[in-house]
């Protein structure tokens, strides 16, 4: 009975984050993003006298003003981050307690006796360092796109998220891309993306898992034919779903949660769609080169992840 009572304590834990973070995320809509947009509008405005006066032929006459006026746009630049954070910081949190009452709710379903066994060390401690390098490989190997006020990009965050969940499984894997490259935005200048980045990586990385260790069991021992196909079907499998889902969720969320005009938002679905391809092309045949560099080794040293034990 006390187990069971435990197995609810999640699901009660999500609700109750779930309840603040919509709360939080009303709240500071109306008020720190709202101030933001206002900066936005200000920025716009600068640009376009900043390239009034580059246009101008003028720009030794005008170096001064110009130069106060890039002064200005950085710092309004810095001021807008700064008031978008409170708003994306709300809605990670209502994702991340939308997942927790899901797997609160999935756990109480369960019942005591399929109480989860003790995480592996050997697993936190790779989700960790996979987590890292999603967080390397976007905030410092990219190529930034602008779209009006607003950018993408092509980056090597995927190419680790897909690693991860080949590595971990679906869930830790998905899991170490979700906080990798979450941090990523936060810490750069993408910051009202982190929460869709937060959901979409999670996304990839339970379908990369799911197909490589739900269905064909790759960490079991197999031909190498037999890895390497497994490896190629589970990352094509999670990169189709990004390429699909990336532009979509991205027009949805940035129209109706961050309020972008639809033309905009448009515009950017349609960039998007051609990063997010590159992006993950580049995720497919680098994931499969260091899985397959990396799998013997960690074998050999016994620190290759058990994700689908035998029953």
């Amino acid at each position: 009975m006390n187990q069971r009572k435990r197995s609810f304590g999640m699901l009660w834990i999500g609700l109750i984050l779930l309840a603040a973070g919509i709360a939080l995320a009303l709240y500071t809509y109306h008020t720190s993003y709202a101030a933001s947009v206002a900066t936005g509008e200000e920025i716009s405005q600068l640009k376009a006298q900043i390239t009034q006066l580059k246009e101008s032929g003028q720009e030794t006459e005008t170096a001064g003003e110009l130069a106060a006026l890039q002064d200005q746009q950085d710092s309004l630049s810095r001021e807008k981050l700064s008031q978008e954070r409170p708003y994306s910081y709300s809605l990670i949190l209502v994702f991340f307690a939308l997942l927790l009452s899901l797997r609160g709710l999935w756990r109480a379903l369960r019942g005591p006796a399929h109480t989860a066994s003790k995480t592996d060390v050997k697993k936190l401690a790779q989700a960790g360092l996979l987590a890292a390098l999603c967080y390397i490989g976007f905030a410092f190997f990219k190529i930034d796109i602008p779209v009006g006020t607003e950018k993408t990009s092509f980056h090597f965050g995927n190419v680790f998220c897909v690693l991860a969940s080949l590595l971990l499984g679906g869930f830790w894997g998905g899991l170490s891309g979700a906080v990798g490259m979450t941090i990523g935005d936060l810490t750069t200048s993408y910051v009202t993306s982190a929460p869709k980045t937060f959901l979409l990586k999670l996304c990839i990385g339970l379908i990369v898992g799911g197909v490589a260790h739900g269905i064909f069991k790759l960490d079991r021992s197999h031909s190498r034919k037999y890895v390497v196909l497994v490896t190629l079907l589970s990352s094509v499998c999670g990169m189709g779903f990004n390429i699909i889902a990336d532009p979509v969720a991205g027009y949805f969320y940035k129209t109706y949660l961050l309020g972008i005009p639809q033309d905009l938002a448009a515009a950017l679905a349609k960039v998007s769609a051609v990063t997010t391809s590159v992006n993950a092309l580049v995720a497919v045949i680098a994931s499969l080169i260091f899985y397959l560099a990396l799998r013997p080794a960690l074998k050999k040293s016994g620190l290759l992840v058990e994700v689908t034990p035998e029953k």
